[in-house]
């Protein structure tokens, strides 16, 4: 895992864009070293491509979405944030349409494809931005901010006015395996009473209980119920992850945020990337204190119930 790696396969699925309410295809092809994670739009005939870098964020608004010469690409997290958690450096995503399909509102689906797929080594180095001071960011009770440490940790809490939300607080140590078991299967969620407010704003359009968890004011209306006793707080370190990973680099640093979200997830990679002074950049040798990961994803092999994408 000192080098970069890619796909060992082409991969593809299709599924309902969270947003627009489009049936979407996406197909994941390998890349090259150095190429990073890159989105193309199909459908349009110029062909842009919009990396996964935090330069083509345009909005953060409910979801993430990228954009380059009038084209856009939005609710990327969950797409970006498997990649990450399974270790995928370079891949070439094909859309027909404006957003990544939501599948079931978490990673799981992409991750399984992934994990269909194997991944492959590539001869370039993985770079890390090691973290060597804080920084932080703070919007009224929302905060964000990042420390030194020798491996990725995330703390995130939320607190919501919920019966079965109220404050929930997770601690989680980065690996591949930990993130497959731990936080890839968390769903996305909504309230219900939010729910027309954001279809008359053009969100939502394609939203479900087959693609979000959805609360009324007493109880999850999922007849399936939760993956897990704190799956909200599970989701927002999924969603973290994705953001994480526009920085182009894998991060070495300890992300701590309390009831925050896109934006200010953005906000404090901005002021880090804007600010080198408090970070370095290494490859191989690995950075001393860590620990190389030994795992590597084959074709086939899977790990816990994993859902299938449709």
């Amino acid at each position: 895992m000192h080098y970069q790696r890619t796909l060992g396969a082409v991969v593809e699925c299709k599924g309902i864009g969270l947003h627009s309410g489009r049936v979407i295809r996406m197909r994941i092809h390998p890349a090259p070293e150095d190429h990073g994670i890159v989105f193309l739009r199909t459908d349009t005939s110029d062909r842009v491509s919009i990396p996964a870098r935090l330069d083509y964020v345009i909005d953060t608004t409910l979801a993430t979405t990228l954009g380059r010469d009038g084209v856009v690409v939005s609710t990327v997290e969950h797409l970006l944030s498997a990649c990450f958690g399974m270790g995928v450096d370079n891949a070439l995503v094909e859309l027909d349409g404006p957003e990544v399909p939501i599948m079931d509102g978490s990673a799981a689906p992409f991750v399984y494809l992934i994990k269909s797929a194997g991944t492959r080594r590539l001869s370039s180095p993985r770079r890390f931005l090691v973290i060597e001071r804080p920084y932080r960011v703070v919007e009224g009770e929302k905060k964000a901010a990042i420390f030194p440490s020798k491996e990725l940790k995330v703390s995130f809490s939320i607190n919501f006015s919920h019966p079965i939300i109220q404050d929930q607080a997770l601690d989680f140590t980065f690996s591949d395996r930990a993130y497959d078991l731990e936080i890839s299967r968390a769903r996305t969620f909504g309230f219900l009473k939010e729910v027309e407010e954001m279809q008359s704003q053009g969100y939502a359009l394609g939203g479900s209980l087959e693609n979000a968890l959805v609360l009324d004011d007493y109880r999850v209306l999922n007849e399936e119920g939760l993956r897990y006793p704190d799956e909200f707080v599970r989701h927002k370190i999924l969603d973290s992850l994705g953001d994480l990973s526009l920085i182009g680099l894998h991060v070495l640093g300890h992300f701590r945020a309390s009831r925050a979200g896109h934006t200010l997830n953005h906000r404090l990679i901005q002021r880090v990337l804007a600010d080198p002074s408090g970070w370095r950049v290494v490859s191989l040798p690995y950075p001393e204190g860590i620990s190389e990961p030994s795992h590597e994803w084959r074709p086939g092999v899977a790990v816990g119930p994993i859902p299938k994408p449709a």
